[in-house]
């Protein structure tokens, strides 16, 4: 599989890689016991930068990344400088942030931003508000898509997404501003509802569709087939399971791994041992088969696992392979798989 193919996203004019770089882990945020570890501004800018040099057109990210941090050390990267038609950004409205009263100095603050704090909002005024300080963080003029980001997370967030939110990126897409729209959840139902409601681009789907969860298989990416309305998946590794070592303890979707999980993933990794196939390839590359999927945003902590994230798209997997996990039922039938 071609890890750097573009998707056309519907009539947008907006094409996106198979494999693209999620920035959450380069926030240095850290999420649990620990899921990203904070990584450092300087190992996380050259991360970003080897990532622009390997020719990775579509990066994501979020001003709830590190309230900021992942923003603005994008906008410290060679995307920065490099040819604004040869990549693609997508950020998320739904968190404006706001500074914290004595926060941290100048000498302690290598991403120059701040101590910033994340407020939930999906008012209009926050989206217009929200755009306007992201794309200073990036040091750019513009990015392609919006995501509408986590509206489940406040009793409030789906009202106002629909009254005001997505009436607002609609309006910012008819004049120009921005090309494609859409929201990213971990969830499938709400963004369900609201495909059916508004003409959206494509949904950034986290932990949904993967390797190990499918229960947005059935209901959810038919609709998005019907509609046109192309996914980008996040979390394809569930948030480390199918990434690390299960000797150790291992996270499934931002918790600690329940066994059956972990069972589940043992399973799967004798199978792909059996093949010589790696994991992290049937994973990318198993979600990349629907017709649905667009583009697979894995974050990536290190250059290493940037570089190994492009092998595992490259990566041959006997059909064999997608047989006996078929047969062993830890795949559904209906579920598309490489040819």
């Amino acid at each position: 599989m071609d890890p750097f193919e573009k998707i056309q996203l519907g009539n947008t004019g907006v094409t996106v890689p198979r494999l693209g770089l999620g920035t959450a882990p380069l926030s240095g945020m850290s999420l649990g016991d620990g899921l990203y570890g904070g990584t450092p501004h300087e190992i996380a800018v050259g991360v970003i930068n080897r990532a622009q040099e390997l020719g990775i057109s579509y990066v994501d990210t979020a001003p709830l990344y590190g309230a900021g941090s992942a923003e603005a050390r994008l906008g410290k990267s060679k995307y920065a400088t490099a040819d604004r038609d040869s990549f693609v950004i997508s950020t998320k409205i739904g968190r404006v942030l706001d500074p914290v009263s004595g926060g941290m100095s100048a000498a302690d603050d290598p991403d120059g931003i701040g101590d910033l704090v994340a407020v939930d909002s999906w008012t209009r005024d926050d989206v217009h508000r929200s755009i306007e300080e992201s794309l200073v963080r990036l040091n750019m003029d513009h990015v392609e898509i919006i995501y509408l980001h986590d509206p489940d997370t406040q009793p409030y967030g789906e009202e106002q997404s629909i009254n005001e939110a997505f009436p607002a990126l609609i309006e910012l897409r008819e004049q120009g501003v921005i090309k494609a729209i859409g929201c990213g959840m971990n969830i499938w139902e709400m963004p369900l509802q609201f495909i059916r409601r508004f003409d959206l681009d494509i949904i950034l789907l986290a932990g949904r569709y993967t390797l190990l969860d499918h229960v947005g298989l059935a209901e959810f990416l038919p609709e998005c087939v019907e509609r046109d309305v192309k996914i980008a998946i996040g979390g394809p590794y569930n948030s480390g399971i199918l990434a690390r070592e299960l000797s150790k303890p291992v996270t499934f979707n931002y918790e600690p791994a329940p066994n059956h999980r972990v069972s589940q993933t043992r399973k799967l990794t004798k199978i792909c041992v059996t093949h010589g196939v790696d994991l992290k390839a049937a994973a990318l590359q198993f979600v990349l088969a629907h017709p649905a999927v667009a583009t697979a945003i894995p974050g990536a902590e290190s250059v290493t696992e940037l570089e190994q994230n492009i092998a595992m798209v490259e990566q041959n997997i006997p059909s064999a392979l997608w047989s006996d996990m078929r047969s062993a039922g830890l795949i559904p039938d209906e579920a598309p798989t490489p040819a």
